[in-house]
């Protein structure tokens, strides 16, 4: 399959960038397949720890080298509806193990934090910084070095981002990830947006907006919408680390439990004990990475993979840039409508054809690279199909539908929504930022509105309550970054910048935090970097200063005389009460060793 000229110079340059880094990382890989199964290297008391809690026969097959140990790292827990299903599935992995003659172990488990509890809380500002912890606490439980292969359970935010880090540092290990699925429909996501709207406006109380929430959260499963949690499972399906098929299959289901026991053996399979081996760091590659970019553009996915693929690409010495990605958007056409980016969720677009059609449109003409290894030890081309079961209840898998079930919701690329991607990089005389560009109207894709500047969210939603925002606004909230005070998301503004855009007023949001997965209609420039705790030009803002965001052009710049703004002073922000509370203290160290938004914005180094 001939590749697209632009896709194939992109990849091409990121190859050249990152010759060096990659030879390096695969040479270290290298020599750690080499060295043959981690367990041989265990001295007896070593080995005797390792095994003291497994039964007879898993001790006794522990004991040489010829039977695979899957490690599992689960990010398991009750409260986090996306990750409560992952309860049961050790059991069903350590059978499936069994079954295919191995043994399977917990090697250990992370914290999984949820953005929607901690939206507009304090805890929020730990958020991004628990992407690393959890790549930490994941390379911990695998330093036992007594796997063979690696099965990894995640789903939301930071969790599978972290989560691919770990297994990329383990880039010698054969590993699946393995997701959970999406709850099913609930109240549709444009009713919830109404009723946060109305609350905002006073015209409802919290009665009727926990009434509202309730119903759109209400079972097990991801939430629905097309943030970052389902944005993560497109990519590890469409860069090959997914059983084909299994991203959006609902909780608690037999097909769900049938993908699941799948995952595990074909993990065993690839092991080096197996004939298919095929370790993860040689999976991800230059062109895995831009097969995420493009299926991320496709979908209109979530901005924070802005920096997550790129701190992912960063652990498997691959250099990819917020220019390569915005290259990338201006030849990928959108395929997907859903909200925020549309009515639908995630359910919806599973059922008017999922991932297997949208891989078999972009394949088939040049969008995507084919020739890449998955875990399923196909090309990518294996992807194109649904799984399914038959009606002795075997897994089975069928070519993707020849014409999508709603076009409204999933369209091939000769009916493509818009001719390039969901996403947009901004540089100017304010730095650099992204946006999300796919919800919103084209006629808001240029922006001209005079600057209010906050140094907190909670002054905007004071100001806002207060009557005090009566025209157009370029709401501009800085020291949100991640070395000021983590770089929490800023999605709890939504509404009341909902609220004024309706009302008729130019609307934009401009700052150096997040806006999450689920940011929608209105234009937010969001990432900006160098941010203002670290002297970026954000800090040089001024209320009454006029800015201009153009999404067409890629353009964020204060309408200010150069000299002028140049020799401006750069403000500052008492970030105090910031930096305790809620664990906050513990993360002194992240906010001083955390790098810029667009090389990733992770602790880990170059």
């Amino acid at each position: 399959m001939t590749i697209q000229d632009r896709i194939g110079a992109v990849t091409e340059r990121i190859v050249k960038r990152s010759h060096d880094s990659r030879s390096r990382y695969l040479e270290r890989i290298g020599k750690a397949a080499d060295q043959g199964p981690q367990r041989s290297r265990l001295s007896c008391g070593n080995l005797a720890h390792g095994f003291a809690a497994c039964g007879l026969s898993d001790k006794n097959a522990l004991s040489g080298d010829v039977v695979p140990n899957l490690g599992i790292i689960t990010s398991y827990n009750d409260m986090l509806s996306a990750h409560q299903p992952y309860e049961t599935y050790p059991a069903l992995i350590r059978d499936a193990a069994r079954e295919a003659g191995a043994v399977a172990q917990v090697a250990g488990g992370v914290p999984a934090m949820c953005d929607g509890v901690t939206q507009g809380q304090e805890g929020m500002e730990l958020s991004l910084f628990s992407r690393d912890v959890i790549a930490m606490g994941a390379a911990v439980g695998l330093s036992h070095q007594m796997f063979d292969a690696a099965v990894f359970l995640g789903i939301c935010d930071k969790i599978v981002p972290g989560l691919a880090i770990a297994a990329l540092s383990f880039g010698h290990l054969p590993t699946v990830f393995i997701p959970a699925g999406p709850m099913t429909t609930g109240i549709s996501n444009d009713d919830k947006a109404k009723v946060r709207q109305l609350y905002a406006e006073g015209k409802v109380g919290r009665d009727a907006l926990l009434e509202s929430e309730s119903k759109a959260y209400h079972s097990p499963g991801t939430c629905t919408f097309y943030g970052t949690a389902n944005s993560n499972q497109m990519l590890m399906e469409i860069m090959g680390l997914h059983m084909p098929g299994a991203s959006f299959v609902n909780p608690g289901t037999p097909l769900r439990d049938a993908l699941t026991k799948e995952a595990a053996k074909r993990a065993l399979a690839i092991s080096a004990l197996g004939n298919e081996f095929t370790p993860v760091g040689e999976v991800i590659d230059e062109k895995a990475i831009v097969n995420g970019v493009i299926g991320l553009h496709a979908t209109g996915g979530s901005t924070n993979h802005t920096m997550h693929l790129v701190a992912i690409a960063a652990t498997a010495g691959i250099r990819l840039t917020w220019d390569d990605i915005s290259d990338l958007s201006d030849v990928v056409p959108l395929l997907a409508r859903v909200y925020p980016n549309g009515k639908a969720d995630v359910n919806h677009f599973q059922a008017a054809g999922g991932l297997a059609f949208l891989i078999r449109e972009l394949l088939g003409d040049g969008y995507l690279h084919q020739d890449v290894k998955t875990v399923y030890g196909t090309d990518l081309s294996g992807y194109t199909v649904e799984a399914k079961l038959d009606a002795e209840g075997n897994l089975q898998r069928e070519a993707a539908p020849e014409t999508s079930g709603d076009e409204t919701v999933l369209a091939p690329v000769s009916k493509a929504f818009q001719p390039t991607g969901g996403l947009k990089m901004l540089t100017g005389n304010m730095g650099k930022a992204v946006i999300k560009i796919s919800a919103v109207a084209k006629e808001r894709h240029i922006i001209e509105a005079p600057a209010r500047v906050f140094h907190d969210q909670n002054d905007f939603l004071t100001a806002f309550n207060n009557k005090e925002l009566t025209g157009d606004v370029a709401a501009v909230v800085r020291f949100q970054g991640p070395k000021a005070i983590g770089m929490p998301e800023l999605h709890k503004l939504t509404p009341c910048l909902g609220i004024l855009q309706d009302r008729g007023h130019k609307v934009a949001l401009i700052t150096d935090g997040r806006m999450s997965g689920a940011s929608g209609k209105v234009p937010a420039a969001i990432h900006v970097t160098p941010e203002a705790a670290a002297g970026g030009p954000i800090a040089k803002v001024r209320d009454g200063d006029m800015i201009c965001i153009n999404a067409i052009s890629g353009e964020l710049t204060v309408l200010v005389d150069e000299a002028e703004f140049n020799a401006r002073p750069l403000a500052t922000a008492d970030l105090s009460e910031h930096q305790d509370g809620v664990g906050r203290d513990l993360f002194s160290v992240f906010r001083n060793a955390v790098g810029t938004a667009d090389t990733g914005a992770h602790v880990f180094g170059a």
